[in-house]
This record gives structure tokens, C-alpha cells and sequence, in this order.
């Protein structure tokens, strides 16, 4: 299975670090940063899960829960738990799926047979709270994720929703973002736009980012 941008996450019920968890009802109206992990009591996964920990206070802030998948069984989850917190100084206040059957590597298409025919990729999926998907990110099994831009892709998901704006390359919360080409009418922008705008272009029209 294929999953788009806009599609509906599926929905599941698996074993995890947390007990037998169902995944819709587990996400409640938050948003959700779901992502895989190759094995368990490997270098990067490690320090991925750790880096994700210290992070809890920066996703509540944004109303983000956080749930990691592996493929080995919920009893390893809780030993390798463990060693994350022990070397990483940090607390894991996040279930990790124990997807030992496959089923929701399979859903999420996270098992990639080039690289591996049983360990899934560093798939990542950013959900909102209508469960729709948001944001896909797949890294190769030897690379770390980089959850700085998880964060800020939140960020603009989160602003574009609430606000009828684009963010422009390399956008960081406070930068100026762009006014849609869909908005022409002239009293329609200054009503949307308050704060006034520049255009060196007529199809590149940039303002101040309208909640700061």
C-alpha cells in the first residue's frame, strides 16, 4: 500500500512499550509524528529515540504526540527503552510499536525489499487530527533523521492551516511567508493581509507571518 499526501492514516491495533494500543483512538485530536525504525539496539535508532525524547516539551507545545514503530516484540522494546535512557539522559515518554507480524510496516509501506526484505526503512509520517497524512520523509536505513526540520515543517503545516499563506524555502517560524497567487482582489489583501506586503514580482508577493 501506497500512502499520499491526503490520504487517511490507516488505522490499527498492535502490541507496543505501552500495551495493545489502537492507533486512531491512541491519537485522540492531536497531531501525530509517526516513524519507523529498523531494529531495535542500533546506533542510530538510538540516538533518534533519544533526540525524540528530549523533544516532548517542543511537540506539546505544538499538540504533538510522538509513537515510533520497530519490528521486534514489545519485551525488547522495554530492554532497548533502557539503554536509550541510560545513554542518552533522557526519558522516553513515548509508546514504540512492537510491529513483529509486519501488519503496519505493510500499511505504511515501510519495508523497501532493496534495501531490506524484513527491517523497514526510516520511514517518517506527519498526521494531523482529521488523521490525514500531512508529510512523508523516507531516509536510507544508514542515515538519521533530522527532526529539526520535522519541527519546522509542523510549524508551517500548522500556520497554512490557520492562515491563507504559503512559506517560502528555508522558512523558520517569525520569517515573512508568501501571499497565494489564488488571492487577487485587491480589498480581499489588505483584509487578509493587514500588515502590508512586497512583491519584486507580481506573482511574489511576500508579508509578515500574520500570528507574530
Amino acid at each position: 500500500m501506497t500512502l499520499r499526501l491526503g490520504d487517511i492514516a490507516p488505522d490499527f491495533e498492535q502490541d507496543s512499550s505501552i500495551g495493545k494500543l489502537n492507533f486512531h483512538a491512541w491519537a485522540g485530536d492531536s497531531w501525530v509524528v509517526l516513524f519507523s525504525h529498523p531494529a531495535d539496539f542500533t546506533p542510530v535508532c538510538t540516538t533518534e529515540l533519544g533526540l525524540t525524547a528530549k523533544l516532548k516539551p517542543e511537540f506539546d507545545k505544538r499538540h504533538v504526540k510522538a509513537i515510533a514503530l520497530s519490528v521486534d516484540p514489545a519485551e525488547k522494546h522495554l530492554q532497548w527503552i533502557s539503554d536509550i535512557e541510560d545513554t542518552q539522559k533522557t526519558v522516553v515518554g513515548f509508546p514504540i510499536i512492537a510491529d513483529a507480524d509486519r501488519k503496519v510496516s505493510q500499511l505504511y509501506d515501510m519495508i523497501h525489499p532493496n534495501q531490506s526484505e524484513t527491517m523497514t526503512v526510516r520511514s517518517l509520517f506527519v498526521i494531523d487530527p482529521k488523521k490525514k497524512v500531512r508529510l512523508t520523509i523516507t531516509y536510507p536505513m544508514s542515515t538519521g533523521r533530522n527532526f529539526d526540520e520535522v519541527l519546522r515543517v509542523i510549524d508551517a503545516l500548522q500556520l497554512t492551516d490557520g492562515y491563507t499563506v504559503a512559506t517560502p524555502g528555508n522558512w523558520r517560524d517569525g520569517d515573512d511567508v508568501i501571499i497565494p497567487l489564488t488571492i487577487q482582489d485587491p480589498d480581499q489583501i489588505k483584509q487578509k493581509y493587514p500588515k502590508g506586503f512586497t512583491a519584486p514580482r507580481p506573482y511574489l508577493r511576500m508579508t509578515p507571518q500574520p500570528n507574530k
